[in-house]
């Protein structure tokens, strides 16, 4: 186990130094520089913001100054909000969009593998096509426009919940629902399939061969099989929390750091960006090396010794 931790620590290390190499020279290749934006901003004075900030060395030290800045965990100043150094950004902003996120894959999670399981059970009955039709809306409609109407329904007509902000817990419901709702409907499309795979297993035969009840061999047996699929997509279900979080933060005014993350590409806050960019990544890699470990508890034809992978 320590083996195969450290080895995927080295992929993630090294997964790592390729988004940060390619997020920098990326910044670098955009159009325009962090203090072109600025109205009448003399040629002088730019000069000596760019000296301030070290963007009047080479691009080769710049690369390394931030490669060594990144080692240390410090993302650098940001380059519009005075005073304002990146972790500072981080550290005031993404407690907002954790608790939202956290929300988010609770939902998500627990409503997805439920409608699953149901659909299954009541295959090819109402109850099946019921789940399933919600699902299909669920992918199908963007979560910014689900966003816009969870709003109007219940904040302007039926004004039961705020429309905006993040003071207090009901602040939270109306983006997380729009946040989850997606990936929810994927999770219970995909927990379907595979409970409808694993019910007609052999061993499912078998185990109501035993005489076992029907409710044992479908939680015992059946859900914790069928759940499998799922816990894989908990890595790719980090991904579109991240990225959805982006818009729904700014549909709510919520100041979390997608917002933060979409304010400094209208800014041209490279810093910011990169900053944040570097930061979401690390979330995914150590998020996708805890699902590949969980999975591996929880499937016992799944080995993560030092020896061995199968």
């Amino acid at each position: 186990m320590f083996q195969y931790i450290l080895k995927r620590f080295v992929y993630i290390l090294v997964s790592l130094f390729f988004i940060v190499t390619i997020t920098f020279f990326l910044m670098q290749a955009a159009p325009g520089g962090p203090f072109t934006s600025e109205r009448k901003v003399p040629p002088k004075i730019e000069e000596q913001l760019n000296e301030a900030y070290g963007l009047d060395k080479p691009l080769f030290f710049q690369y390394t100054d931030y490669l060594g800045n990144i080692a240390k965990w410090d993302f650098g100043p940001s380059f519009k909000q005075k005073g304002q150094s990146v972790n500072d950004i981080i550290n005031r902003s993404f407690p907002y969009s954790l608790i939202l996120g956290l929300e988010a894959i609770f939902l998500a999670l627990s409503i997805g593998v439920l409608l699953g399981v149901f659909a299954a059970l009541y295959h090819n009955k109402f109850g099946d096509y019921a789940a399933m039709i919600f699902a299909v809306l669920g992918i199908s409609v963007p979560s910014f426009i689900l966003a816009t109407f969870l709003q109007y329904i219940f904040a302007f007509k039926l004004q039961i919940l705020p429309v905006a902000k993040f003071d207090t817990f009901a602040h939270s419901v109306l983006p997380a629902i729009a946040l989850a709702t997606t990936p929810l409907a994927f999770i219970a499309r995909l927990m379907r399939s595979s409970m409808l795979e694993v019910l007609n297993s052999d061993y499912i035969k078998t185990a109501k061969a035993k005489g076992l009840s029907g409710r044992v061999t479908i939680y015992r047996h059946g859900i914790r099989n069928a759940i499998l699929p799922v816990i894989s997509y908990i890595g790719p279900l980090v991904i579109s929390i991240l990225t959805g979080s982006f818009i729904i933060e700014r549909i709510f005014a919520i100041p979390g750091l997608g917002n933060e993350f979409v304010e400094s590409i209208t800014n041209r806050d490279y810093t910011v960006i990169m900053g944040t960019t570097v930061f979401f990544s690390v979330l995914l890699l150590v998020s996708i090396l805890i699902v590949d470990i969980i999975y591996g508890l929880i499937d016992p034809r799944i080995k993560i010794t030092g020896n061995k992978e199968d």
